[in-house]
């Protein structure tokens, strides 16, 4: 990329897929804010590619190969601009060694492997840079192909933040396989990430939100299908509890991925829908929300901001 002295560069080694994103700081009414460049997504189901506890030469392939078309792109960058960050697949899996000696060497720079409060932390960073609101707590829901990250909020400030290793990816592999859609497979999902939101709920109702926002893709994709098919209550924006429970019925007619017929789904976010949706129908449940705002930004802007707070 030519000129690209002030330029910086977030890499998230996600479970589903490899994001690059490149910005620069603007300064905007006395404020500086990031400013998205360009955006590249590459679709490498680093999660589908677990044998045991370790990561297959096919998924390890299609990971290489990605940022290797990244580390083109990134030609000319100094070190200090660019950040990648691995999330849940690369930290759950026995060969993550293995995988990251040579994703370093293809990409060109190094990767760090965050924990899920560093990532949690990250994307809460990225949520407030870009609806900055001081007064008001928000809790922050951010559901991705391996783990779903539980933030809440005020103002820049993350005050409490957890990571469950529940996905879209990873329960739509457990729960429907072959892409089949079950009444039972639906309703034990939904059940197992039940539990599992439980067990940190309370902390969280302690302290009481006003806004509940959907940071992740899977929460951008449901509001846009939601939005598309008219499912929502009322016409409202976002994603609402009715509109969740209408297009698990539409799911369940359908009973497999490929027969869903569907306005405003992209074809390589079939496959993680059903899993996506479960795990946010156990969060709206758990936290008693009736609706959710989608928020573009999440982990690879706060990935940016904190590059740019160094400078």
């Amino acid at each position: 990329m030519k000129g690209n002295a002030s330029l910086f560069a977030a890499i998230d080694l996600g479970s589903n897929a490899f994001r690059l994103m490149i910005g620069q700081s603007v300064r905007r009414n006395q404020q500086i804010v990031i400013q998205e460049v360009k955006t590249l997504r590459e679709p490498v189901r680093l999660a589908e590619g677990f044998q045991g506890g370790a990561l297959d030469e096919l998924a390890l392939d299609r990971g290489w190969q990605a940022l290797a078309r990244f580390g083109k792109k990134l030609r000319g960058f100094e070190a200090g601009r660019v950040r990648a960050v691995a999330t849940s697949a690369v930290r759950e899996a026995d060969n993550a060694q293995l995988f990251l000696t040579s994703a370093e060497r293809h990409l060109g720079f190094r990767i760090d492997v965050i924990s899920g409060h560093e990532e949690a932390r990250l994307v809460y960073a990225g949520v407030a840079h870009t609806t900055p609101s001081a007064a008001s707590m928000r809790l922050v829901v951010d559901i991705g192909g391996g783990s779903t990250e539980l933030i809440l909020g005020q103002g820049a400030q993350p005050l409490l933040t957890e990571s469950i290793a529940i996905g879209s990816s990873t329960f739509g592999m457990r729960y429907f396989h072959g892409g089949c859609i079950t009444a039972q497979g639906l309703l034990e999902a939904e059940r197992v990430a039940t539990v599992q939101f439980e067990k940190v709920a309370h902390r969280y109702r302690a302290l009481g939100w006003q806004q509940a926002i959907g940071s992740s893709g899977t929460a951008r994709m449901l509001a846009k299908v939601l939005k598309a098919n008219g499912l929502n209550d009322d016409d409202q924006g976002g994603i609402t509890y009715g509109g969740l429970l209408r297009l698990s019925l539409r799911l369940l007619e359908a009973g497999q991925v490929n027969q869903l017929r569907l306005a405003g789904l992209q074809p390589h976010r079939l496959n993680s829908l059903p899993g996506g949706l479960v795990v946010m129908l156990a969060a709206f449940k758990v936290f008693g929300l009736s609706q959710m705002t989608p928020s573009e930004a999440g982990l690879r802007v706060g990935v940016l901001h904190g590059l740019m707070a160094r400078h």
